[in-house]
């Protein structure tokens, strides 16, 4: 498996120094937090793009993709969610970034049936133009469907290889599914993977790897066992949690728990 971090733990660094970052501590790719906030975003022009492709490209690192922010079964039109996904989509496709990730989003008062159609809806349409970008848009675990079993309501009826899961394993725990679950609900979409690390179900500060509760030995061996081979990321939200240590610091201790981790699944 490739090992990759996001951009969330290291809020509003540069480009330059986000490489350098991957670089020195072994990473083979990052997660690009993709908000105005941030140096990289749908809004930068085409010579900026071309400069983020330069940097990570001359350092042989993988820009692994655009974590945005367009919740797919959010109340209201469908024109401005499938628009935000679109310049995801072209953003991720001039960086040669292979996923963009968005929300689910449902709010408390809509249907579930009628959340899950919706979502499904606008996944259609953006597979389309995903699939012309060579971009797959990967489906997060996260807020209104935080399991398996809540993604694949929508993720099954769109049935399109450029539609896919992002499973966080925080939000699968804290959503009471054991990691086999999570894995066999997934598996058929699966992008990549998040990993991280919190306290209790109370306390979700971002932690060091391996610090606090959530099952990633249990899931680094299964993924080896099922023999996948794709991407883990480190996703240290450090972008909400201010008292939270610093993520340069930690980076290195966390490559080297990720590689025990594999070494012991192997």
């Amino acid at each position: 498996m490739k090992l990759a971090f996001s951009t969330l733990g290291v809020p509003g660094l540069s480009v330059p120094d986000v490489v350098r970052l991957a670089v020195a501590h072994g990473y083979h790719g990052v997660e690009l937090r993709a908000h105005p906030e941030e140096p990289v975003h749908p809004g930068i022009g085409s010579a900026e793009r071309a400069r983020v492709v330069a940097e990570f490209e001359g350092a042989g690192v993988r820009v692994l993709g655009l974590a945005g922010y367009a919740r797919v079964a959010a109340p209201g039109e469908d024109g401005p969610v499938i628009e935000e996904i679109r310049g995801l989509v072209e953003l991720a496709r001039d960086l040669g970034a292979p996923f963009v990730r968005v929300f689910p989003g449902a709010s408390a008062e809509q249907d579930a049936a009628e959340a899950d159609a919706v979502a499904a809806r606008r996944l259609g349409t953006a597979a389309e133009f995903a699939a012309d970008a060579g971009v797959r848009v990967l489906l997060e675990t996260h807020d209104s469907h935080r399991t398996g079993a809540d993604a694949i309501r929508i993720l099954g009826p769109v049935g399109h290889h450029h539609i896919g899961s992002l499973w966080d394993v925080m939000h699968t725990w804290l959503g009471g599914e054991q990691p086999a679950e999570s894995y066999a609900a997934l598996s058929p979409f699966l992008g990549y993977v998040q990993v991280k690390d919190i306290a209790s179900a109370d306390d979700t500060t971002p932690l060091p790897l391996g610090a606090g509760v959530l099952p990633l030995t249990e899931c680094v061996e299964l993924l080896s066992r099922k023999g996948w081979d794709g991407w883990l990321c480190w996703e240290y939200e450090k972008r909400w949690y201010e008292a939270a240590a610093p993520l340069p610091e930690l980076l290195g201790a966390g490559r080297e728990h990720l590689g025990r981790l594999l070494n012991d699944a192997a």
